[in-house]
């Protein structure tokens, strides 16, 4: 049987581990052919294909991006991408796919898998905000990366008596703010989950300055607002998904502190500084095993699900429990990492 692989949304490290674990299991173990689809859906639409034999698979396990590429492409967006889509994909006479995406590529994997397109998903996303999964691989990557910016940002905050507010991705959820801001010592932690108090904010960096701690280290995700208030945009165009631009909030927020307390701030965007380079030990792991478990499911034709990971054990769940819901911070932890605030 013929498989294709492809990647969609935004990059994470440790797709091409993904990539790499379905190639060698699904022709060492399952002798399938694999073919990479490029760029996403669009690579389906534009039959843009590629074969993957072991030679192609070898040496991408510690590199970031994703050798197939990727994109944002929606084949639903109208009316006749679909049957493009199963029309090129017959011609290619590919039998099943593994779809490596977050919330967006697995929705189209789940609307082809109604339509006889035999579709396994790979959860991917930085923002670690699918449910059926305790982690999305690339998540732990973000968290090093924004953790190590925290402890850089630390020493420069306090040599100058300063506040350092670092932004983070995060357009729904706050996984990342809040596990490296918890990791990284930070004063403050906003998250999508809980509109803050740009007051109450104040008061804390006030609290500190009187324990003679003239600096103060905030955290916060791309999607958190302010009470009453909304997410700042970078931009008001949207992808096919229907999807704005973030950016900004740190900027806002920064403002604010200057204004109200006359207190120097600076603001560091992290973007996709988080999405590049290699993926931790971690997430290699974690993607790795995936990837054999999704070319595993093809094997045991148990299509229309994605693999997951719970607690150490590796799972299947049906994409329709997974698609259109979200899995939010996780309050007890968010508890936890108040008792450091201010």
């Amino acid at each position: 049987m013929k498989v294709g692989v492809l990647s969609g949304g935004g990059d994470a490290p440790g797709i091409n581990a993904v990539i790499r674990a379905v190639v060698r299991k699904g022709i060492q173990k399952y002798h399938y052919d694999i073919l990479g689809i490029k760029d996403g859906w669009r690579g389906l639409l534009e039959n843009e294909f590629v074969s993957l034999d072991l030679k192609a698979a070898s040496g991408i396990l510690p590199r970031g991006g994703s050798i197939l590429g990727t994109s944002r492409t929606n084949p639903f967006k109208d009316k006749k991408s679909p049957q493009i889509a199963l029309k090129n994909a017959k011609k290619a006479g590919i039998g099943a796919f593994v779809v490596i995406g977050g919330d967006d590529t697995l929705s189209v994997g789940h609307q082809f898998s109604k339509l006889g397109l035999k579709c396994v998903g790979v959860p991917k996303t930085i923002d670690n905000d699918l449910v059926g999964t305790d982690y999305t691989f690339g998540f732990m990557t973000a968290v090093a990366i924004a953790t190590e910016a925290l402890d850089r940002l630390h020493t420069t905050a306090e040599t100058h008596h300063r506040v350092m507010i670092l932004e983070v991705m995060g357009r729904y959820t706050g996984w990342i703010a809040l596990m490296a801001g918890l990791a990284g010592g930070a004063d403050a932690i906003l998250v999508p989950e809980r509109p803050f108090d740009v007051k109450a904010i104040c008061a804390s960096i006030k609290r500190r300055q009187e324990r003679g701690r003239n600096f103060s280290i905030i955290v916060v995700a791309e999607g958190a607002r302010p009470k009453g208030g909304k997410e700042v945009v970078y931009s008001e165009t949207v992808d096919e998904f229907g999807h704005i631009r973030l950016g900004g909030i740190g900027y806002y927020l920064g403002k604010e502190i200057e204004r109200r307390l006359k207190m120097e701030t600076r603001v560091v965007v992290l973007g996709h500084l988080q999405r590049g380079g290699s993926p931790t030990p971690f997430d290699r792991v974690l993607a790795t095993r995936l990837g054999i478990a999704a070319i595993d499911l093809v094997h045991e034709k148990k299509f229309d699900h994605m693999v997951g990971i719970r607690g150490s054990k590796i799972i299947a769940v049906p994409l329709e429990k997974v698609i259109g819901k979200r899995k939010s911070v996780d309050p007890e932890l968010y508890d936890i990492a108040s008792v450091f605030f201010g």
